[in-house]
């Protein structure tokens, strides 16, 4: 059996800066050239097999099968959901059920800014990033804001502020499926295990921090004034999420926290409508509407409201049938593959490169749900080719990502690069709390991804805290959640959510408008970080352990 290598230039300084060639590189090709993702990750896991052999004396033939279960895990764990979950929204589009759901919305509140700010930046972009994900929450809400009377600039940077708290949970769980997916070896548990209780983690995190944006959204909107006049609806915003992301996230995993939050949110929120609305209708800026302060009416009929809802209902009846913790689906194996290396962080374990091809897994659940939702919609076969055609041509770049990302990330892992690297930062110390969050901002801000950032940071943070004794998962928890705050300042991010604006090729300037509110959003993110590790560190352990 291959036998890591801890210090294989026989300088810690030097070892640590060799380990970071993949990562520097990655971000580089990224931000600096501008390269696709793909492309960027592809001559990043070239260098990386090439370190692996070179440096730490890995050997050829495991570190190619490493390589290959690693990309064979990211097609199945990661690629085969988000196909299927954009299939499925694209599907709601061509269909008109998209349209039909959003009309039935904006009816709902009157034509106070803050009210459709919290409905439809905060409430609908968490259904949309729990669905899509990959930027399309700006894409979509960013225009119904314009059309309230919000700056383009302001209603975009509105939309990706308030996408920050979802991110963990988009594309139906896939940053947490990362996570899950490059720890299992280090961690010495099984991805399926191991999965539920990332999702808890996280969600633990998530739900704190998602009690201050709509704060912060309400601010933007309306100024101070305006914002302690709509209170209500910042507590009933939040809270809503949290009382659906939550539990979801505890009991039933990674895939619905954000689609089960934005209903229970949307409930609450009409509810509260029904009880309380603002004194004055504000417009944004905090300026008093005149005339007709009623919303225009959405012209459905009760057969258009049970299109609009009905795929949203087949998804959550469909998944949590398929993956709670009743179910055995998802932990049917059917072939199993791996390679092992001794590990030089902790001797006589294992680290091991593995894949399993388990054909039940939460994918092939959404695979099913749009299957339910075509039947039921009606969609034809012409229709059906356009959509695929359609979802082909936005994904393909993000399902070879998803290849070369998770087998960049296993060699990375299997070569003990990964362990080399937490053994340089972990002299750091206890302070390194402080730096989890931060890199996971980081590699987000750079890579536009929070799953790739989880893929190639995931397994160096859980070395790391290894290293120094801390709660198992918080620091990949901090990793992933850190990675949500960086997403409004991301250029490949922001390159989507700008497509249906004025800004299309001016991401920077966008950017630089969303910036100040993300620092914001990450020092609240490290004063919880730090919290958890000095007074609920079993927010993120293993259970047992």
């Amino acid at each position: 059996m291959f036998t890591q290598i801890l210090d294989p230039t026989g300088n810690l300084f030097l070892t640590w800066l060799v380990a970071l060639i993949p990562v520097v590189l990655l971000l580089v090709l990224l931000a600096g050239f501008r390269l696709s993702a793909w492309l960027a990750v592809l001559l990043a896991s070239v260098v990386t097999v090439v370190l692996g052999l070179w440096v730490w004396k890995m050997p050829l033939g495991d570190g190619m099968l490493a390589y290959l279960y690693g990309s064979a895990t990211g097609v199945w764990n990661v690629d085969w959901i988000t196909f299927w979950g954009v299939m499925l929204f694209n599907t709601l589009v061509a269909t008109g059920a998209f349209d039909k759901l959003r009309r039935w919305l904006v009816q709902q509140g009157t034509r106070d800014v803050r009210v459709q700010t919290i409905l439809f930046a905060w409430a609908f972009g968490a259904l949309l990033e729990g669905l899509v994900g990959f930027g399309y929450p700006w894409a979509f809400v960013a225009p119904i804001l314009i059309a309230i009377g919000i700056p383009d600039l302001d209603a975009i940077r509105v939309a990706a502020i308030a996408n920050n708290a979802p991110v963990s949970y988009g594309a139906l769980g896939a940053p947490i499926i990362a996570l899950a997916t490059v720890t299992a070896g280090v961690l010495g548990m099984n991805f399926v295990d191991l999965l539920p209780i990332y999702s808890a983690s996280v969600g633990k995190i998530v739900a704190i921090l998602a009690l201050l944006p709509p704060w912060i959204l309400l601010y933007l909107v309306s100024g101070s004034q305006g914002m302690w006049s709509a209170w209500p609806l910042a507590i009933v915003g939040s809270l809503g999420y949290i009382a659906g992301q939550l539990p979801t996230a505890v009991y039933l995993g990674p895939y619905l926290p954000d689609v089960i939050g934005s209903i229970i949110c949307f409930g609450a929120l009409l509810v509260l409508l029904k009880l309380w609305r603002p004194s004055q209708v504000l417009a944004y800026g905090g300026a008093p509407v005149t005339g007709d302060t009623r919303a225009e009416a959405h012209g459905l009929s009760g057969r258009d409201f049970v299109t609009a809802w009905l795929p949203i209902a087949v998804l959550v009846a469909v998944v949590v049938a398929w993956t709670g913790p009743w179910s055995r689906l998802p932990s049917i194996v059917v072939a199993h593959f791996a390679v092992t290396a001794e590990s030089a962080i902790t001797p006589g374990a294992q680290i091991g490169a593995v894949f399993n091809w388990t054909p039940f897994v939460a994918g092939t659940a959404i695979l099913v749900s749009w299957i339910i939702t075509a039947l039921l919609l009606r969609v034809s076969m012409s229709q059906v080719k356009e959509i695929l055609a359609t979802t082909w041509s936005q994904m393909w770049g993000a399902c070879l990502v998803g290849v070369f990302i998770f087998g960049l990330a296993y060699v990375f892992n299997y070569s003990g690069m990964a362990g080399s690297l937490a053994n340089s930062f972990s002299k750091i110390g206890s302070a390194f709390i402080i730096v989890a969050p931060i890199l996971g901002f980081i590699g987000v801000a750079l890579s536009g991804s929070n799953t790739s950032t989880n893929a190639m940071f995931g397994t160096f943070q859980a070395l790391v805290g290894k290293v120094l004794s801390f709660p198992v998962l918080l620091l990949p928890t901090l990793n992933s959640v850190g990675a949500e705050i960086g997403k409004p300042i991301a250029p490949q991010t922001a390159s989507v959510g700008v497509s249906t604006s004025k800004f299309v090729r001016n991401e920077g300037e966008v950017i630089r408008h969303n910036f100040g509110w993300c620092i914001v959003l990450l020092v609240y993110l490290i004063i919880i970080g730090v919290a958890c590790y000095l007074f609920f560190p079993n927010i993120a352990v293993l259970p047992g352990r």
